[in-house]
C-alpha cells in the first residue's frame, strides 16, 4: 500500500526520507531490500521485528503486507516513539510498537508470528531460543550479525534450534557519493544475513 511520501510498490525507500536520531542504527536501504527478500513476507503476515531500532524495516513491511500485522520491539522509549513519528510520516497504521526488552516482553505479545526479523541485539542467540517456541510452523527467521562474534551465536542457535533451509548472505555494498568535485563510491558496511524456517 503506497503513501504519499512513497508512492511505489518496490521497497528501498532511501534513507534520508526517514526521521533519525543521533546514534540509533538504522538499516540502510540496500541491507533492507536484501532483509525484506529474505522474510518472504505474504500480504496478511504476522511480523515481529525485534530491536527496530528507527523503524525501516516495520515500515517497509508495513507497506508491502497492507493486510499483515507488524509489531515492532524497542526498549528505549524515545526510539519507540522514533518509530510511531516514521509510520507517521509513510501513513503505516498497521505496526504496533511495544516497548520492552526482549526476550523478557515477548510473553505479553498477543498474535503469534509468522515472520521474525532480530537485527543484533544484547544477547541474540538467547532472542532466538526465546523467540523460537512463538514461530508459526512454516514461519521464517532472519537475523543479521555485524561482526564475528554475533556471527557465530547467530549459527549455533540455528543448529540448536533445527533451522530448516538455512541462507547466509554477506553484502558487500558501494554507493556512489559527491565529495568535493568528485564523484566516488563509498562502501556500506558489511553485514551477515542469516535466515531460514521453522518446519515441525
Amino acid at each position: 500500500m503506497p503513501s504519499t511520501l512513497w508512492p511505489y510498490m518496490t521497497p528501498g525507500i532511501p534513507d534520508h526520507l526517514f526521521e533519525r536520531l543521533p546514534g540509533i542504527p538504522m538499516s540502510k536501504r540496500e541491507i533492507r531490500v536484501l532483509l525484506l527478500s529474505h522474510l518472504r513476507l505474504m500480504p496478511d503476515s504476522v511480523l515481529w521485528d525485534i530491536g527496530a531500532g528507527t523503524g525501516t524495516i516495520p515500515v517497509e513491511a508495513g507497506l508491502s503486507c497492507p493486510q499483515g500485522r507488524i509489531v515492532a520491539v524497542e526498549r528505549d522509549e524515545e526510539v519507540a516513539a522514533l518509530i510511531r513519528k516514521n509510520c507517521d510520516r509513510f501513513e503505516v497504521t498497521n505496526v504496533e510498537v511495544i516497548e520492552g526488552s526482549a526476550p523478557e516482553c515477548l510473553a505479553e505479545l498477543t498474535t503469534r508470528p509468522d515472520r521474525v526479523c532480530i537485527e543484533g541485539g544484547r544477547s541474540i542467540s538467547t532472542i532466538l531460543k526465546e523467540v523460537w517456541p512463538y514461530l508459526n510452523s512454516g514461519g521464517r527467521v532472519v537475523a543479521t550479525a555485524a561482526n564475528l562474534e554475533n556471527l557465530y551465536s547467530i549459527s549455533e542457535s540455528f543448529a540448536q534450534l533445527h533451522v530448516r533451509n538455512v541462507e547466509v548472505v554477506q553484502s558487500s555494498i558501494n554507493r556512489l557519493e559527491t565529495r568535493g568535485t568528485h564523484q566516488t563510491f563509498a562502501a556500506v558496511d558489511p553485514i551477515f544475513i542469516l535466515s531460514g524456517e521453522k518446519l515441525d
